[in-house]
């Protein structure tokens, strides 16, 4: 058998690259669904702060669904 050449081994009879280490783990798929999910359930349980809440108005003109022939 011949000598690989460097970054190669062989495999059963054929050449193959040599694996690459990895520096840090990839998020999987389901991993960032899940981070999402996360997300949208604390937004939903908590909320993200005060969007543009206001009280109630003491408008003494009644509201558009009253009927008009009181």
């Amino acid at each position: 058998m011949r000598k690989a050449p460097e970054g190669f081994h062989y495999v059963r009879g054929h050449l193959r690259r040599n694996p690459k280490p990895r520096s840090a783990k990839r998020m999987s798929g389901w991993m960032i669904a899940g981070l999402l999910a996360g997300v949208w359930l604390w937004g939903q349980l908590f909320g993200f702060g005060e969007a543009g809440t206001s009280a109630p108005s003491n408008d003494p003109r009644p509201a558009v669904s009253e009927t008009a022939g009181r």
